[in-house]
């Protein structure tokens, strides 16, 4: 077994219909920028009546029909957010927190002790969270996880990864291994990944890998690490 393989993201993501919420950050081939992705997926109504949008440099969950919301607490949020030379991306409204808590001195890590999983139950969705540093023309990033420790929602386990970037390799990390009833858990280390150097590679294969059913919206960012320009795509199910 290889332990370093980079897995395709087809290879990761064809054929499971629900991995769930997604986050892949890494770095593409030539080295040259910095990959950002995030995508969710939904079950229900309310979870798929949602697109992304772009707002002032971040990205949100909106409705897209608003008239159809039955709970918008843990469906409408900003997914992608900047501060300074970081670039923040998660499942949920801890963007925020992971915000504020960088503004107030605090870390990636610190901000999150402040959070923990969904109170979804049976589920107890995980809190998935990423964020790249910038600096000196490359970056670092980060990742978490925060999920239920028992069947019961009683406690929270926290597990923080941090990366250097190394071309052609991306980490992938999902809220869920699979489809189910309760929905089982991401375990393990994020998952390694190839990054391609074209956004556009990138974005049709992870979209395409996708369960046709549950897919509701995609975005990709990829970020030119000489002068901190960015390409985006977005991809939304509803139009």
């Amino acid at each position: 077994m290889n332990i370093y393989k980079n897995n395709t993201i087809t290879e990761l993501v064809e054929g499971n219909p629900y991995v769930g919420r997604g986050i892949v950050i890494g770095k593409s081939k030539d080295g040259k920028k910095a990959c950002s992705a995030y995508f969710i997926m939904g079950r229900s109504a309310n979870s798929r009546n949602r697109v992304f949008t772009k707002k002032d440099n971040a990205v949100y969950t909106e409705p897209f029909d608003a008239s159809r919301v039955e709970d918008p607490s843990l469906i409408i949020y900003a997914a992608i957010r900047s501060l300074d030379n970081k670039l923040i991306v998660t499942n949920g409204d801890q963007t925020d927190t992971i915000y504020n808590g960088l503004k107030n001195g605090e870390t990636f890590a610190t901000s999150l002790t402040k959070r923990e999983f969904e109170p979804d139950a049976p589920n107890f969705t995980p809190r998935i969270s990423g964020m790249i540093t910038f600096d000196n023309n490359d970056f670092t990033y980060e990742m978490s996880i925060l999920k239920s420790a028992d069947s019961e929602g009683s406690a929270c386990s926290r597990y923080h990864f941090s990366y250097p970037s190394l071309p052609g390799t991306g980490h992938f990390i999902h809220t869920y291994i699979c489809d189910g009833n309760p929905i089982p858990t991401f375990c393990g280390e994020p998952e390694r990944t190839e990054i391609p150097d074209d956004i556009d590679v990138f974005t049709n294969d992870l979209w395409k890998a996708l369960d046709d059913d549950n897919k509701i919206s995609l975005y990709v960012r990829y970020t030119n690490l000489a002068d901190g320009s960015f390409e985006d795509k977005i991809i939304n199910k509803n139009k």
